[in-house]
């Protein structure tokens, strides 16, 4: 199969020529393609994913005037034509002006008190819109083993069934790509079904309709970036809509390299690694979620930058059972608003851990909530400021709270049921709220001290899950995920 961008070495060729809907296309079948782009703005070729010995592949040519469709030999490049992609003054850019700083939230470690993160500048006014402006949008539908290549910002409308097929944005750095998926279906055996290369920001934006994305065998690097998603992103990726989209996975559901962001829609993966991860943030601000996950569900880990790395839920309804980690942030995990269910070892994990609403439930086989320090930007925390938060654990040494540094409670119910219900290195605080521990009301907190910080416990409390194919048979004991 193909990568983007990707040809074969040169060879001699034959082809037969239809025109389809204003478009030329030439079926190839010899066993090997000519390394000379049909279009002009051809660029030369990756190195990874080129094409296999007698694969059959269908190359279409430059058309008629606009019509946004140019390729390349084994790659189909779709672009909008518009005079000046500079400007965000047509509607696929209203309301998200270029550059986008939506997402520079940086923690603030200064104080105790507020929003850890500053939420104003999460989410722009279109990556709230659940909808699309497709006036004057181009049309793909996929075919199997075809890349299709987006190179300038605008809408595009992705529909149809396939296999071994994938959308490429390799469009220029200012520029916003939005992916309308229309009843797409694409299976593939190695490649991810979107692949973003380059943009300032791609959204995916489901209509009112099912799609299904999956990737069923080992994925291929290309060249050194290691693409291990059906959704791989290397710039900010936004996803919303009014439909439903399901992402099976043997690696990694879907990641950014940046700011991932979910703001609407039905959005369902089944993967055997992390279901959503990023570099530098996961965000949501609403839409229904649900995860089975071999690992982490939510993970946002950033190496290089220590105010990043964070994790917001700020609404909607998020259902994860994992593995290991429910949601693992580097530096904060911030809950204002939702309803959030999750099954794993640990259910929130990071350096501040911030509840300031909504409903949240925890089953954990380890610690339901842990502080620890994933970053230096500050001391361990554990704030609990308002919201519904009940937390279930195993047996055994295991803490409901657990925090390597400071524990603080201003709000909220909180309802423990663990034989050891709190765990803190530092001090406590506790100025309001309701604490129910095993059935009782207390105005108490216990440090257990029990021992043990970090670590997953083996897996799931109640045996794992069907992966529907997935080899349940070990995991890295060593990363404390003991299988199923």
């Amino acid at each position: 199969m193909i990568g983007c961008n990707a040809l074969a070495s040169a060879g001699s060729t034959s082809s037969s020529q239809s025109v389809v809907n204003g478009v030329i296309v030439k079926s190839i079948s010899d066993n090997a393609i000519s390394d000379k782009a049909i279009s002009d703005n051809a660029e030369e070729p990756d190195a990874a994913g080129a094409l296999n010995a007698g694969e059959a592949v269908e190359t279409v040519a430059a058309v008629t005037e606009n019509s946004g469709v140019s390729v390349m030999a084994a790659s189909t490049e779709v672009s909008d034509n518009s005079s000046d992609n500079s400007s965000d003054s047509s509607p696929n850019n209203s309301s998200d002006s270029s550059p986008d700083n939506s997402s520079d939230s940086s923690p603030d470690n200064s104080s105790d008190s507020g929003s850890a993160l500053d939420t104003s500048k999460l989410f722009t006014d279109r990556d709230l819109e659940q909808k699309a402006d497709t006036t004057g949008a181009r049309p793909i539908t996929v075919a199997d083993s075809k890349v299709y290549t987006v190179k300038n910002a605008g809408v595009y409308v992705i529909s149809g069934t396939a296999s071994n097929a994938q959308i490429c944005v390799e469009a220029g750095e200012e520029d916003k790509v939005q992916l309308v998926l229309d009843g797409v279906k694409i299976t593939n055996d190695s490649i991810p079904c979107i692949y973003v290369k380059k943009a300032d920001k791609v959204f995916v934006t489901t209509t009112d309709s099912e799609n299904a994305l999956s990737v069923t065998g080992t994925f291929k690097a290309d060249g050194e970036t290691n693409t291990d998603a059906v959704i791989f992103s290397r710039d900010d990726l936004v996803l919303n809509g009014a439909g439903t989209l399901n992402v099976s996975s043997t690696d990694n559901g879907i990641s950014s390299k940046d700011d991932l962001k979910i703001t609407g829609g039905t959005l369902a993966i089944t993967c055997a690694s992390d279901a959503l991860e990023a570099n530098d943030s996961v965000v949501m601000a609403d839409g229904t979620v649900t995860i089975q996950s071999n690992k982490d569900g939510i993970h946002a880990e950033n190496d290089e930058d220590d105010l990043k790395g964070y994790v917001y839920i700020g609404g909607g309804t998020l259902n994860i059972a994992a593995a290991d980690d429910a949601i693992h942030a580097t530096t904060i995990a911030q809950v204002d608003n939702g309803t959030i269910t999750l099954s794993c070892a640990e259910g929130l994990e990071g350096t501040w851990i911030q509840i300031n609403g909504g409903k949240t439930s925890i089953d954990a086989s380890d610690d339901g909530i842990n502080a620890g320090r994933k970053s230096s930007f500050r001391t361990p925390l554990v704030e609990i400021n308002g919201g519904e938060l009940t937390i279930t654990m195993g047996a055994g040494d295991t803490d409901a709270i657990d925090s390597n540094g400071d524990l603080i409670i201003t709000g909220g119910t909180i309802d423990l049921t663990a034989q050891s219900p709190f765990d803190y290195d530092g001090t406590v605080q506790k100025t309001g709220g309701t604490i129910i521990v095993n059935g009782t009301e207390t105005d108490s907190i216990t440090n257990q001290m029990m021992g043990g910080h970090g670590g997953g416990k083996g897996g799931f409390k109640h045996g794992g899950f069907n992966r529907g194919g997935f080899d349940q048979g070990g995991f890295d004991q060593d990363n404390g995920q003991g299988g199923f």
